[in-house]
């Protein structure tokens, strides 16, 4: 047995890690969208490719990196000074412009783990810019990139990394922010070996079971509390933009001998829309869920998710399969199931669990030729909405919620690098849901083309709005609307492909939170 402060400090020195690897891949990256909204995560895990440790950065990420991790290891033969990069939603990935890299970690040819970061990049092909299309099967979403070797050896295959800068639209941006991704792997690796260093062979592995291990008892003792309770809850995202019908996720949670059990039995087939999600996905979002409410201070590791049991049905619009689209469902179906998720909780722990917040990411990308730095430019990024009304609190205004964690894009960066102008940036006044306690309200951006450009937006809650609880109020739901240079008014669809000239404005209002008691 170790005594509790050994274990902290054995934790912390674990989780500096990947907090120093997220540093190094931002402050060395290329893209705002890397750089500023720090649309990325790092983790390292242990020689069976078990988490060991995660920084604080994408919810998405956390149940989906696991399984990159576990495809390389049963692909690849991994020797010291070896990266191998993947995509491949149907092979470990979550959709295509989500890029990860895991290296394994060696002293004195002993493999003592791996390291890993998957980063949102804002084009990976595909067609449209950006590669977040409103497509029909993932041969439309861009380059797919299997389990390979991006460094043999420590060596660097030059002909893997031409064949993906040959698949972008802006190559020099996706060779600077791969290039920051190998640094942040390389520094990982130096800080395992470091940290490995501090303790004999048998101390390091002994104390990374008891983390594991009592990250298990934690969440089991939790759960402890709730035994032989269960509940269920539906849900819906308005459609999958090609059909108009609403795609419904169902879910069943049971808590039996301090286990989790959650089964989405019912929930729709696949769809013909991009908002399909890989079982990955789908783990991520119920990983988060039960971290948020029985997380606190509790490392996060493997040992949290061994009580959880997971019932898909498979194929379902939650473990789709070749060649069904997949780009919008890791960022549109993550958080309905969120939803889906913490509406079953709701009937279980009333105390706990707040109203549904915007659940949507609001997806934009622009891409096209500028005309004034005479160079192609493809932007991604995502738009904050209104948090739910929590049982003791009012929910927050414009922040990002639930499965996604980046932060806001300047106005300045936008501007300095694309051909956008933006004309309102603010908040969407008494958006959230009133209640008891009122959600939050969400987001206005207005933005100007100042050249010709393709746009692409996946959003969700314009047609069902996030709902209150106990009493509270829905929230507005949000809209998407073109206004073109000779003041021709369009309302767009929550899902689209559509074209931009110069001098049209696009407005984006998001959702609010839903209110809380009466």
């Amino acid at each position: 047995m170790y005594e509790p402060i050994e274990l902290e400090i054995f934790n912390q020195l674990l989780s500096s890690i990947p907090e120093e690897m997220g540093s190094i891949l931002q402050y060395s990256s290329y893209s705002p969208n890397i750089k500023e909204r720090k649309d990325f995560s790092c983790a390292v895990f242990d020689e069976k490719g078990q988490l060991l440790a995660q920084a604080a950065h994408i919810p998405v990420h956390l149940g989906a990196m696991p399984y990159s991790v576990k495809t390389v290891i049963n692909r690849k033969k991994l020797s010291d000074g070896d990266i191998v990069i993947l995509n491949d939603p149907f092979q470990g990935g979550t959709h295509l412009p989500d890029i990860t890299m895991v290296a394994p970690v060696y002293i004195n040819n002993d493999l003592i783990g791996y390291v890993a970061n998957r980063a949102h990049h804002s084009d990976v092909g595909g067609m449209v810019p950006g590669s977040m299309p409103l497509s029909t099967e993932i041969l439309q979403e861009g380059l797919i990139i299997p389990p390979v070797y991006l460094k043999k050896r420590g060596i660097l295959q030059n002909d893997i990394y031409q064949i993906i800068l040959s698949n972008c639209r802006t190559p020099w941006e996706r060779k600077g922010d791969m290039n920051a991704q190998i640094a942040s792997i390389e520094r990982g690796i130096i800080r395992f070996r470091e940290l490995f260093k501090k303790y004999t062979y048998e101390d390091f592995f002994q104390k990374k079971e008891a983390i594991l291990n009592y990250s298990e008892k934690i969440i089991r003792t939790n759960l402890k509390e709730l035994e032989g309770k269960s509940s269920e809850f539906v849900d819906y995202l308005d459609d999958d933009g090609i059909d108009e019908k609403p795609i419904k996720i169902k879910v069943k949670i049971k808590i039996e001998d301090n286990n989790l059990i959650v089964d989405f039995t019912g929930t729709s087939n696949m769809v013909k829309g991009c908002v399909n999600v890989v079982e990955a996905v789908t783990v991520s979002a119920v990983h988060f869920v039960v971290l948020s409410l029985f997380g606190e201070n509790v490392p996060h590791n493997y040992g949290c998710f061994k009580p959880i049991k997971i019932k898909i049905p498979s194929p379902s619009l939650l473990s789709a399969k070749f060649p069904y689209a997949v780009a919008g469902g890791n960022v549109e179906t993550s958080q309905r199931i969120v939803d889906t998720l913490f509406g079953a909780f709701s009937k279980i722990i009333p105390e706990k669990v707040p109203s549904a917040s915007s659940g949507t990411m609001n997806n934009i990308s622009f891409g096209g030729y500028d005309p004034f730095r005479k160079t192609y430019f493809s932007y991604y990024e995502t738009i904050a909405g209104g948090m739910g009304a929590r049982p003791n609190k009012d929910g927050l205004s414009a922040v990002q919620t639930n499965m996604t964690n980046t932060l806001n894009t300047p106005i300045e960066a936008i501007e300095f690098q694309f051909p956008i102008r933006i004309i309102n940036y603010s908040i969407r006044k008494n958006s959230g849901g009133k209640g008891k306690y009122r959600g939050g309200n969400g987001i206005i951006r207005i933005y100007k083309a100042l050249s010709n450009m393709n746009v692409s937006i996946l959003s969700d809650r314009r047609k069902f709005a996030p709902y209150g609880l106990f009493g509270g109020k829905k929230a507005k739901k949000g809209k998407n609307v073109v206004i073109r240079k000779n003041g021709k008014i369009i309302k767009l669809k929550g899902k689209c492909n559509i074209k931009l000239h110069k001098g049209d404005k696009l407005i984006i209002m998001t959702p609010g939170g839903g209110g809380w008691g009466s």
